[in-house]
């Protein structure tokens, strides 16, 4: 799976967003900082700090699955913000905390450049069965 080609047309390229790690139940993605995920007041927008969090869980709940029976989909997501930024890049590491049978919910954790917490996300993905 190549993620960055996936993600081509799509939200992740609109804001940015390109995946550097995914490994067996995690997922490390970058996002700049800039016009594309700021809000009006010239800060990172929380929606955008979101949609990195529920990427990178996504991502990694389908590395997870069987591709050939099974997809994903964002169940629930909460996100705190605890940091503002205003230019630079912020990288999201997600791991998986549970691995069941119908759902997944992955920790994603987003740091600044300096490597200082900027947003802390929990995300439940449900794992769907193909038709």
């Amino acid at each position: 799976m190549n993620a960055n080609e996936m993600g081509k047309g799509t939200l992740l390229e609109a804001l940015g967003i390109e995946i550097t790690e995914i490994g067996h139940g995690r997922v490390v993605a970058t996002m700049p900082v800039d016009h594309r995920t700021h809000q009006p007041f010239g800060l990172l927008h929380g929606g955008a700090s979101v949609a990195l969090a529920e990427t990178v869980a996504s991502l990694g709940a389908y590395a997870l699955v069987d591709q050939d029976t099974e997809s994903v989909a964002g169940l629930e997501i909460n996100a705190n913000h605890v940091r503002p930024v205003r230019s630079g890049t912020v990288t999201a590491t997600g791991t998986v905390l549970h691995r069941g049978r119908t759902t997944m919910v992955w920790d994603i954790r987003i740091v600044d450049d300096q490597q200082r917490l900027v947003c802390v996300s929990r995300c439940t993905i449900a794992i769907i069965k193909k038709s």
